[in-house]
């Protein structure tokens, strides 16, 4: 790339160039992209064009859902090359290179199985369609609860733009309001679903300032929105809203055998470079915690400090000011807890204006310290002890929870706590995922009611 590039909304008619623009930068501050600012005259009408549209046939869909993927992973998309996209997102938002190839393939995969990961959620009494022949003696109909799903995306990892495709594969009408900070990887998305056979009212791109955000929501027949704990405050209590917020996933570890449980506890603070929801935030250990905090420290203190688009790059990066700016918020929050990693600052400054952010190690004193419940965007990991008088208190509000155990009374109590969203059981990564299992339930258990059907 030679110069900042233009990233147009896509609306019902193709690509919409506004006069308000937002400069997007690398994080050292020069210009990568002119992203183009669609007001709300235009978000009305491009939605009102998504309710009239008709949903495509759920063969086309499925079709054109996998060569979607295939494009947006291999091929030429919008004038761009999938090395240049998968550059551009690691300068501009700091994620490690590695990180944003294996998301590339993810992206691909998720597209191909779109599909058939919606089935998954179907109830086993319900059809997907009224002309099966089991509704003439009666039966549940699977259908959508709207026509038009918005979704306000985030940056932080360009995985969540997996999710959204099932509601694409349903049969919804799609409009995105991207992230400000990362807007290449759902442009090049939509653009490789255009090519691939979807018309320009079946999923759209639009950009908004702030605003004109709610604008996408108040338009849209359900929604999807991520962000932290305003997002979750604002949203939760409307039932046509699924807010994302915060995941604080967590590891239990009980017993003495704790060494041949490092490896898992490692990868699941460090993969992805920390940036994600199912990063483990936090580690209970029955017992003193303090020897395996020390065996997880030492490995995390080998990581390397590189630029993000350096092939070995493990850590994610940001502006050297956001940086210092994440660095303070974790040390004025960590009073109290003893360092093990990071207690003296996690900015490492690359000296190009950007910084990569080193892991943290902390220990508390107890299991109900509230340093447990901190989510950085970077490996930061809290230990604390646990103990069976302690219950699963502590283990709540969890999107996932790896529980080293095997007191099936314990596990039978975490399977039956409603705000622990994921229990894996064993040597297994918090970050562990797969089509067929759900994320934060399925996405089409929001999307999707049973409506029951006879036909005389």
């Amino acid at each position: 790339m030679t110069g900042p590039v233009d990233l147009d909304a896509l609306g019902p008619s193709g690509p919409y160039r506004t006069r308000q623009r937002l400069t997007v930068t690398e994080l050292g501050g020069a210009p990568v992209a002119e992203l183009s600012l669609v007001p709300r005259l235009f978000v009305q009408r491009t939605m009102a064009a998504q309710h009239d549209a008709p949903a495509m046939p759920a063969d086309e869909r499925a079709r054109a859902l996998r060569r979607a993927g295939e494009l947006f992973a291999t091929a030429d998309v919008g004038g761009m090359r999938v090395e240049d996209y998968q550059h551009t997102v690691s300068r501009v938002s700091g994620m490690p290179i590695s990180v944003v190839r294996a998301a590339t393939r993810r992206i691909e995969e998720s597209a191909a199985e779109a599909y058939r990961a919606t089935q998954y959620a179907r109830p086993t009494g319900a059809v997907n369609d009224w002309r099966d022949p089991l509704t003439r003696s009666g039966r549940a109909v699977w259908t959508r609860r709207g026509d038009v799903f918005a979704v306000h995306a985030a940056g932080n990892h360009p995985g969540v733009h997996t999710l959204w495709l099932e509601a694409l594969a349903l049969g919804y009408r799609v409009a995105v309001r991207p992230s400000r900070r990362e807007p290449f990887t759902p442009h090049r998305l939509i653009t490789a679903l255009r090519e691939a056979g979807f018309a320009g009212d079946q999923v759209t791109l639009l950009p908004t300032d702030y605003s004109v955000a709610d604008d996408v929501i108040r338009n849209a027949d359900l929604a999807m929105v991520y962000g932290g704990e305003e997002v979750v405050a604002k949203y939760g209590g409307h039932d046509t809203v699924l807010p994302q917020g915060p995941g604080r996933s967590k590891i239990l570890l009980t017993g003495d055998d704790w060494e041949s449980h490092v490896d898992a506890v490692v990868d699941s603070v460090s993969a992805h470079g920390g940036t994600a929801c199912v990063n483990t935030t936090a580690v209970f250990v029955e017992g003193d915690p303090a020897p395996v905090a020390e065996a997880v420290a030492e490995r995390l203190s080998a990581i390397p400090t590189l630029p993000p688009q350096h092939d070995e790059a493990v850590l994610p990066a940001q502006s050297a000011s956001g940086a210092r700016d994440i660095e303070k918020y974790l040390l004025d929050h960590a009073a109290g807890a003893k360092a093990l990693l990071g207690g003296e600052g996690v900015a490492d400054d690359l000296g190009d204006g950007s910084a990569v952010l080193r892991p943290a190690v902390f220990l508390v004193d107890r299991a109900d310290a509230p340093q447990t419940g901190i989510e950085m965007s970077f490996p930061c990991v809290w230990f604390a002890p646990w103990s069976r008088a302690d219950g699963i208190g502590p283990l709540r509000n969890s999107l996932v929870l790896t529980a080293v155990t095997e007191d099936g009374d314990l596990i039978d109590r975490l399977m039956e706590e409603p705000t622990i969203s994921n229990v894996y059981l064993g040597d297994v990564p918090t970050y562990w995922m797969a089509s067929w299992v759900p994320h934060d339930r399925y996405l089409a258990e929001f999307l999707m009611r049973t409506k029951g059907v006879v036909r005389a």
